[in-house]
């Protein structure tokens, strides 16, 4: 069942890249972009206030950002502009989202970020921590890239409840378009245990968390269902750092799960994927707890807010 997808764009070189992955993801997945401009609304009263004719001002704004990314994108009947006034562009774009029954979210890096890595901006910072369905972030200068469709998509694993739903949301996904599925688990070096790694006990300490991040790693692939095209590997090092070199020789979007006592289908970092999506090098899609069946597609999105 096809579902939609949340694009969030600001006339910025990071909403091109936001344009780039999520219309590769859309296409990837039969899912229809939603490209949106948010835009901050009036209040009636208060200190709030925001002045008419500057609301005016920004919601024509929005409809300039959208007649760019329009024509950036091309004749494409299956996407649709939605400008939407909110308190701000976190907030827009998760009430969009919410109300669309959105498969993900998708937003690009702030301009700061070095060069074809991840540097989430503050869009996309309070997106991923509260966020009702996934939250995909591209890296800079994703818009320059030349990307074939999707052929493999990776899970940053652990046999923890964040790590199974991060892999639920992997194997959906793979399925839906179809594409290989690559399930990374990283395991310490023996030094990062113990800052005495040389004795014999330490040695074995190390030995028996291989040996227990493999197994968790196996009972995680034959859970998986028999006609996916799905591999592990395990590997070795701080997770961080291991994770954030993958690159599309390795995969095209890496699904990382939410920190796991987070609010159901919110989404809440922990230590691993708040890194990750400021080290990256690859596009990372974050699922948060009770979400991983969303990426299988949406079955029931809503219609509103202002068409462009």
């Amino acid at each position: 069942m096809s579902g939609t997808i949340v694009i969030g764009v600001d006339g910025s070189e990071s909403g091109e890249d936001a344009v780039a992955l999520g219309m590769r993801l859309a296409r990837a997945t039969g899912d229809a972009p939603l490209v949106a401009a948010v835009y901050p609304e009036e209040y009636e009263s208060g200190m709030g206030r925001v002045d008419a004719e500057y609301v005016a001002f920004m919601r024509e704004q929005a409809d300039q950002i959208l007649a760019r990314t329009r024509r950036l994108i091309g004749d494409d009947e299956a996407v649709t502009y939605r400008r939407v006034g909110s308190s701000s562009a976190a907030h827009g774009l998760d009430e969009l989202a919410e109300h669309e029954g959105a498969t993900c979210v998708v937003v690009g890096s702030t301009r700061h970020a070095p060069m074809r890595r991840l540097f989430i901006g503050s869009t996309g910072e309070r997106l991923l921590h509260g966020a009702g369905c996934p939250v995909a972030v591209a890296p800079r200068w994703l818009r320059d890239r030349t990307w074939s469709a999707i052929r493999t998509v990776g899970c940053a694993f652990i046999d923890t409840p964040d790590g199974r739903e991060a892999l639920r949301g992997a194997a959906a996904l793979a399925r839906r378009v179809p594409a290989r599925l690559r399930v990374f688990s990283v395991v310490g070096r023996m030094a990062e245990f113990s800052p005495l790694a040389k004795t014999d006990s330490e040695r074995a300490f190390a030995e028996r968390m291989r040996e227990t991040f493999q197994a968790g790693l196996d009972r995680a692939l034959v859970g998986l269902p028999e006609q996916l095209d799905a591999a592990g590997e395990l590997l070795e090092g701080d997770p961080v750092d291991v994770l954030a070199a993958l690159d599309e020789r390795d995969a095209d979007l890496l699904v990382c799960g939410s920190r796991a006592y987070g609010p159901v289908r919110r989404v809440l970092l922990g230590g691993v994927a708040s890194q990750l999506v400021r080290r990256a090098a690859c596009p990372i899609l974050v699922v948060p707890r009770g979400a991983g069946d969303s990426l299988a597609g949406s079955t029931s999105p809503a219609r509103g807010a202002d068409s462009a």
